[in-house]
């Protein structure tokens, strides 16, 4: 395989979870008696321009499919992030009535109602039909299609050129990522700033955030990496913020070469971090295996000793990270019978390669589990303050990477 940017060869491994399903394919009862698709889940690194990337094996169409499952407006606390960023972005860039804005991969249109609601003109391109048709239910335009640079050449053709181009999440998604920046750089205006939002591969390896691997993360991305993307594609970063979200996220500023955007200082310090903490150095993506072996080992050996010493066990979350876990773990309903989660569209099925099966979180009053395992990490303080009347009941809660840890 080559690189998907710089089309070097890649021959540092960084990861190997061995075969599993896309983590959003959750099945249906009638499914469980079906063969069931996997594909290999390896990650290799570019000692070129240092872009981290899964192996080929499964194309975009087969991840994100019409009956994708994930629902931005599921998170309470994610919400709240798009409506705090959609008002500071306003007042930085002055957007207003005569502006407009494009979100890509705007799933059910948690963010672009914030832009609704403010009368500022908008737009969403979603591939999957099922958040496209939840967007349009709230008013707000959407385009179902995957884009690309067809599709921002395209759009910039018919004078449909953005002041603001947002991609929260989207950005490692896509397989063709230099086409998608080029899409971009195409559907900026002259003094247009494009926002990425992404987990950063720096948190990733210094927190063992293994679990942040699936198939329909085609990218693991450092700023170093983005700014060598962003350059190829006519355009230049010129501000970073360092985000809590998803375990440690970057927001990105990009623009054209030629417009007036100042870069700041953070984009230096940013780049310096990266760096000290060993990013363009091979031996730091070699011995990662290891790491995410101890985590998986530690979570085994914590289900097996609640299971013989007859305590008993439920997950919160049913999140695509979760499933990278349960599935390289090898986690079956015998050490967690069930898993909670408030997304309508997953309660009922079943998690992709564990079968283990999803209940709305209604039932945790009623079973009283000793330990919840809450398995999207990142949120565990949102899940902590919905469940606390589950505290008090006597259950604890787990969370497993970094590290095993009963809060």
């Amino acid at each position: 395989m080559k690189c998907r940017h710089c089309t070097a060869e890649l021959d540092i491994e960084f990861l190997d979870l061995g075969h599993a399903p896309p983590s959003n394919a959750y099945l249906r009862a009638e499914d469980l008696s079906k063969p069931e698709v996997t594909y290999p889940l390896r990650v290799l690194a570019c000692a070129s321009c240092w872009l981290v990337q899964t192996e080929d094996y499964a194309d975009a169409g087969a991840l994100f499919s019409a009956d994708y499952a994930y629902f931005s407006s599921t998170s309470k606390g994610w919400l709240t992030h798009a409506a705090t960023y959609c008002k500071m972005i306003t007042q930085r860039l002055g957007l207003d009535a005569s502006s407009l804005v494009v979100e890509l991969a705007s799933n059910d249109g948690y963010l672009l109602r914030n832009f609704v609601a403010a009368g500022v003109p908008c737009l969403g391109i979603e591939p999957t039909r099922s958040t496209a048709e939840a967007a349009e239910v709230r008013g707000i335009p959407v385009r179902q299609e995957f884009f690309g640079a067809d599709v921002g050449r395209r759009m910039a053709d018919a004078g449909e050129r953005a002041d603001l181009v947002i991609g929260n999440n989207v950005y490692a998604h896509v397989p063709d990522i230099n086409g998608f920046t080029q899409g971009v750089a195409a559907l900026l205006k002259d003094e247009g700033v494009v926002t990425f939002e992404f987990p950063h591969l720096l948190r990733l390896i210094q927190e063992t955030q293994f679990d942040t691997v699936y198939h329909e993360h085609f990218s693991y991305l450092s700023l170093g990496a983005v700014s060598a993307i962003f350059s190829a594609a006519g355009l230049r970063v010129f501000d970073v913020e360092e985000l809590p979200t998803h375990g440690g996220s970057l927001r990105v500023y990009g623009c054209r070469q030629g417009a007036g955007h100042e870069a700041t200082e953070v984009v230096h310090r940013v780049l310096q971090a990266e760096i000290a903490g060993g990013l363009q150095q091979a031996d730091t993506y070699r011995s990662f295996q290891a790491r995410a072996n101890r985590v998986k080992d530690d979570l085994v050996r914590f289900l097996l000793d609640a299971k013989t010493t007859g305590k008993s066990v439920a997950g919160y979350g049913a999140a695509a990270k979760g499933n990278t876990l349960m599935n390289y773990a090898g986690i079956r309903p015998d050490l967690m019978p069930f898993v909670c989660d408030a997304a309508p569209a997953k309660i009922g099925q079943y998690l992709p390669g564990s079968h283990i099966p999803i209940l709305p979180p209604s039932v945790l009053t009623e079973q009283r589990p000793d330990y919840l395992v809450i398995l999207p990490w990142n949120i565990a303080d949102e899940v902590m303050k919905q469940n606390a009347a589950l505290a008090e009941l006597g259950t604890r809660f787990v969370v497993a990477v970094p590290e095993i840890r009963v809060l």
